[in-house]
């Protein structure tokens, strides 16, 4: 996203709430700067950034977190974008597989700045939707095909692969894999592919599961 992308001051209001909304976009602007950087992110560096204050900084927005969530908003594709690639795909596998792909390779992109939400949540944990929770759309999107069929028949074994998918379709994971595990940024993403569809896979209704051994053994 462009700085223009960023909301600027309308025309013609007064001089000092002009000053304020000039401020407040130069912050956001400074912010997603830093955020596409995939460097550290911290309201210091921020506030450096944008020309202004820690002080100043601080009084347009309460916490980092909060900060981030805004200077977010216009710069990530919604769930449908995402996975335009499967749009046409009835397989919940390969879809998951696209999202688990789309979602870890956003946290690469903008390392720093998740790094810091989920650090800013972590010692704020009461703070609600201080995160985005972009993982929830895209499981949901991406096990659309399966709300006529196992939502239908079992909504709780649904409910229960979101949450599932949700442990590994996640930043977290990701940093798992790469700060405790030691894998490069590329395995450490197809491991959490791996683990999404294995999921996935287990949780599909009977005859669906079925048919590749069905098939396998007829060969």
């Amino acid at each position: 996203m462009a700085k223009s992308d960023v909301t600027t001051p309308p025309a013609g209001t007064g001089g000092r709430s002009n000053q304020k909304l000039r401020t407040r976009t130069a912050i956001l602007q400074a912010a997603a700067e830093l955020m596409r950087s995939g460097q550290e992110v911290t309201m210091p560096g921020v506030a450096r950034t944008a020309l202004v204050s820690e002080a100043t900084a601080y009084r347009y927005f309460p916490d980092l977190a909060s900060l981030l969530r805004e200077a977010m908003v216009g710069q990530l594709p919604t769930p449908e974008q995402a996975l335009a690639a499967v749009a046409d795909s009835r397989d919940p596998v390969e879809r998951v597989a696209a999202a688990t792909e789309h979602l870890l390779r956003l946290v690469l992109t903008f390392q720093g700045a998740t790094r810091a939400m989920i650090a800013a949540t972590i010692t704020r944990p009461a703070t609600t939707g201080a995160r985005p929770a972009l993982r929830l759309g895209l499981i949901d999107h991406a096990l659309a095909p399966l709300a006529e069929t196992l939502g239908a028949t079992d909504p709780a074994a649904l409910a229960q692969l979101k949450r599932d998918l949700a442990v590994v379709v996640s930043a977290e994971a990701l940093f798992t894999l790469t700060d405790l595990c030691g894998l490069d940024p590329d395995a450490a993403v197809a491991s959490a592919v791996h683990t999404a569809t294995a999921l996935t896979r287990a949780a599909l209704p009977a005859p669906a599961a079925a048919r590749p051994a069905e098939a396998g053994h007829g060969a």
